[in-house]
């Protein structure tokens, strides 16, 4: 059997029942109960239900309390603080992961060498190709409907040809 301060067990291993985890966060255990009802601090449930705290949610606990002792936040506030901590935590780990497939992609392409030069205008060895898009105003104005003079508003209005934008 693998004891707790085994590293295969690791922070998020739901290891303590409710009466070592409410001692550890210095909280009373109807105090953890009314947490998890809020879902401010779930745990992990074992075969028979019972909950099961891991290192982590006692880290959790200890920050509710320290928010709303210290800092005088209500439970709501301390909920969003959480979510919001968690989201921050999930884009920091986004981010990381999209800044290692961007330098990945740039040693690739300094591997690659640099594209050969091009006479200016030709697409050989560009990376990027230019592409003229034309959007056509298909909503309908004032004074459009029946009986509407198309010239009416000026010269060319909604015509491809004179976008020269």
């Amino acid at each position: 059997m693998n004891d707790v301060n085994d590293p295969s067990f690791g922070a998020d291993a739901p290891v303590y029942v409710i009466s070592v985890a409410a001692e550890l966060a210095g909280m009373h255990p109807q105090t953890l109960r009314q947490y998890d009802r809020l879902g401010i601090v779930s745990p992990g449930r074992a075969s028979g239900r019972g909950r099961r705290y891991s290192m982590r949610d006692v880290q959790m606990l200890r920050q509710v309390a320290r928010l709303s002792q210290e800092e005088g936040v209500n439970l709501a506030g301390i909920k969003r603080i959480l979510e919001l901590e968690r989201e921050a935590e999930e884009l920091r780990e986004h981010v990381f992961h999209l800044a290692n497939e961007l330098e990945a992609a740039r040693r690739a392409v300094s591997r690659r060498g640099r594209p050969p030069r091009s006479e200016p205008g030709s697409p050989r060895g560009e990376l990027v190709r230019r592409t003229r898009v034309t959007i056509f105003n298909t909503a309908e104005q004032p004074g459009d409907g029946p009986g509407h003079d198309e010239g009416a508003d000026g010269p060319g209005r909604n015509r491809p040809e004179d976008d020269r934008g």
